[in-house]
């Protein structure tokens, strides 16, 4: 897909478009709505830089520069904002290679992150690997299913998180994939994965019925979707319940729209996934009623590139 057509195509985002939004009701219309804005990344892979112009798909398009734009322009229209990441930041250019990370912890903590969550490329130099350069991370990390056991990666990485944004109480929690066939025992080492779905389940009990949190928000490392028996996005959707937003990684999946996941309670679950290299900023708006329950949702993804409109 050229870099044009890739634009054209994501225009469909508009907002409140297809099955993945729904407009606010006709209070939060009229302008007694708290509008929360979500911007999210996933599988930014050390890419600091644009992608070269000889790249086949996307070429020239990302740059944390003109991400820390984007962010600081929407940010300004609205402050009642989160910035996540859904992991791998680890691996992919000689920027890993050169400063193993730390590098890429610096940018994310001056541009403002509010979370990441750890994916699986984040072992690439080990457990001890991790634990030299997080400590250059001024913003949290969070994953529920791993059992860090006695590493100091534990004392680092949280269960889950809770941000008071524009009133609105939001509980944050993390998965991470299974290492089985993709993370050598060696490089996590004293790290062990455990069940998503009774994590999930704990998590959303502990946060919406003990912590009385407004909106519950998953950062998956899982993947979107597996043509096997392998626990995806939409599966935890379908089978685990009171979670209102997935924001997911590891597939590489470009998401045209979020998809929606009605629920039997009548609650809703949304999913969302921005591909890779941070060529795409992903944006939902979440609209609270006068009781602090989501009214409406619109999405309007980014394109990261030159151009001076890059609204996907």
């Amino acid at each position: 897909m050229k870099r044009r057509t890739f634009i054209r195509n994501a225009s469909i985002l508009g907002a409140g478009a297809g099955l993945g939004g729904f407009i606010p009701n006709a209070y939060a219309s009229a302008g007694n709505q708290i509008r929360v804005t979500i911007l999210h990344t996933n599988d930014t892979h050390s890419h600091l830089e644009p992608l070269p112009e000889s790249v086949p798909k996307y070429a020239g398009m990302g740059g944390v520069a003109r991400r820390a734009a984007l962010v600081r322009q929407i940010r300004k229209e609205n402050p009642d904002s989160l910035l996540l990441d859904a992991g791998d930041v680890f691996h992919g250019t000689p920027y890993f290679n050169k400063y193993k990370g730390a590098l890429n912890f610096e940018i994310m903590s001056k541009m403002g992150y509010d979370a990441t969550t750890i994916g699986n490329h984040e072992f690439d130099n080990g457990v001890s690997g991790f634990e030299k350069v997080m400590d250059k991370a001024s913003f949290p990390f969070v994953t529920s299913n791993y059992d860090f056991g006695s590493t100091r990666m534990g004392f680092q990485v949280q269960k889950f998180i809770i941000r008071r944004v524009g009133g609105v109480k939001i509980g944050i929690f993390g998965l991470g994939v299974n290492f089985e066939n993709l993370v050598l025992p060696h490089l996590h080492r004293g790290v062990r994965y455990l069940d998503p779905f009774e994590i999930s389940s704990d998590m959303v009990d502990r946060l919406k019925s003990y912590h009385q949190c407004d909106m519950v928000i998953c950062l998956s490392h899982i993947g979107y979707r597996y043509n096997d028996d392998r626990v995806s996005d939409r599966v935890v959707a379908e089978k685990v319940d009171g979670i209102d937003l997935i924001i997911g990684g590891h597939t590489h999946t470009f998401m045209d729209e979020p998809e929606l996941f009605e629920k039997r309670d009548g609650s809703r679950t949304w999913i969302s996934q921005v591909g890779f290299a941070g060529i795409v900023l992903g944006r939902m708006d979440f609209y609270f009623d006068r009781d602090r329950t989501i009214a409406g949702m619109t999405h309007n993804n980014h394109a990261v590139s030159g151009r001076s409109d890059n609204s996907t």
